[in-house]
């Protein structure tokens, strides 16, 4: 009888096993080099690879889920951190001013990735069409999460990088599977944190137009009372709904946004520090060195150098 009850789990193991060495295969063959590539464009796929740890990257990514083949990689949102391998998944499901870093990696058995963007309104209909129209679960969700990549989920993305052999095919079939990824992430652990992404009786869309005002208001002066007052919230609720949410308050999120887009001033349009900083709304040049210096670790021009010097390196 003890046989006949591990059986089942044995075929489980070495089918998962099968599928995320496919999936460390098709990624890997699909692309080549180290950085990022958009294999199917407009589908919202990307695939990464890198070939060494690297240092901390501080962006901000579309609503999401990614899926590691091979390696490791931490994201750190706010004070909290999320470690994740080929087992777990990552979901995200607002756009979250993070820092990431891959933690293993080599030329042997580089780091494989794909991430998958998750718009709100194809979550709103694979929602309906799987009969959760309504929520009223008003619990405080926070916007980014890990969790097991069990097996049903892990096949759907191997079937996914199948078709980059076929564009064809593609064109046709990965809507649908996209679906089908979207439907299993609304079945698993985390259902409720994407079925917040797409409803408008939580707390999330108050929440994600404080994220889309704060992002594309960076450069102007915050006043929480006035975004509360526009929300139709108070200011102490904002606050802690807004913590619940990102991990951060919403002064530190404008910060972490003023600072990364000064630093992609400084590299692509090489401006000093001072420029860069007027550019996303410091008046003090002293202030924003402090600032920059604390998110970066070094000094904005120095870190500048040290950036441009790696991608030098790395290129020759």
């Amino acid at each position: 009888m003890e046989l006949i009850i591990h059986q089942p789990a044995e075929r489980e193991a070495q089918r998962a096993q099968a599928n995320r060495e496919e999936l460390a295969e098709r990624i890997g063959r699909a692309i080549h080099e180290n950085g990022t590539l958009q294999p199917l464009p407009g589908q919202g796929l990307y695939l990464s690879r890198r070939s060494s740890p690297l240092e901390r990257v501080h962006s901000v990514v579309e609503p999401s889920v990614a899926v590691i083949a091979q390696g490791s990689k931490e994201v750190l949102v706010g004070e909290s951190r999320y470690r994740y391998d080929s087992s777990r998944y990552l979901l995200t499901t607002l756009e979250l001013p993070r820092v990431s870093q891959i933690l293993e990696a080599s030329p042997e058995r580089p780091y494989l990735s794909l991430r998958l963007e998750l718009p709100p309104t194809l979550v709103s209909a694979v929602m309906m069409e799987a009969g959760h129209a309504s929520l009223r679960d008003h619990a405080e969700v926070r916007a980014i999460d890990v969790s097991p990549l069990h097996g049903d989920l892990l096949d759907a993305f191997v079937r996914l990088v199948r078709l980059l052999d076929s564009p064809t095919e593609a064109q046709v079939l990965l809507p649908l599977i996209t679906r089908e990824i979207v439907y299993r992430l609304l079945m698993g652990e985390q259902g409720a944190r994407l079925r917040h992404l797409a409803m408008e009786g939580g707390y999330t869309p108050h929440i994600a137009t404080a994220v889309r005002r704060l992002r594309q208001g960076f450069d102007q002066p915050l006043s929480i009372e006035l975004l509360a007052r526009e929300l139709g919230m108070s200011v102490s609720s904002l606050q802690h709904q807004f913590k619940a949410v990102t991990a951060m308050s919403p002064l530190q999120f404008q910060k972490r946004l003023r600072l990364q887009e000064a630093r992609r001033l400084m590299l692509s349009e090489d401006l000093d520090a001072a420029s860069a900083a007027y550019r996303v709304g410091y008046q003090d040049a002293s202030h924003f060195n402090r600032e920059y210096k604390s998110l970066f670790g070094v000094p904005p021009m120095r870190d500048v150098q040290r950036l441009r010097e790696a991608t030098g390196a790395s290129v020759g």
